[in-house]
């Protein structure tokens, strides 16, 4: 039992707390319920911030900003008499990263695996 003497005042949370206890949400086996009550805030609030972290308005410190870069569609066949009738479809993708490196992707490469690759291109 908690005996509350004063007047109780809202707690000022800065954003590495918040993110610090929505880390703790995201462990194997944690349950929101038991978490909220570990730090004493309500349920309502964590689902809060991770509404505020979903929309951008939580933001990790030292995080890179995202940012858009440039796409250039081009069609593998070149238009003109030449052309045959039927385009061959190729089903690959080129990823040119700002460092110069080219990476291509195959339809048959899954998102697990590319995204192993895109991270090691990033360290």
């Amino acid at each position: 039992m908690e005996i509350i003497t004063g007047v109780e005042r809202r707690r000022r949370w800065r954003d590495e707390d918040k993110l610090r206890v929505l880390a703790e949400t995201e462990q194997p086996g944690a349950r929101t319920s038991e978490v909220a009550r570990r730090h004493d805030i309500s349920r309502g609030l964590l689902w809060y911030w991770r509404r505020q972290l979903r929309q951008g308005r939580l933001v990790v410190p030292g995080a890179p900003e995202p940012v858009f870069l440039p796409v250039q569609v081009s069609d593998p066949v070149p238009p003109g008499p030449a052309a045959p009738a039927v385009a061959i479809v190729d089903p690959r993708i080129e990823i040119a990263l700002p460092d110069g490196t080219l990476v291509r992707v195959g339809a048959e490469v899954d998102a697990a695996a590319l995204r192993r690759v895109l991270a090691a291109l990033r360290r």
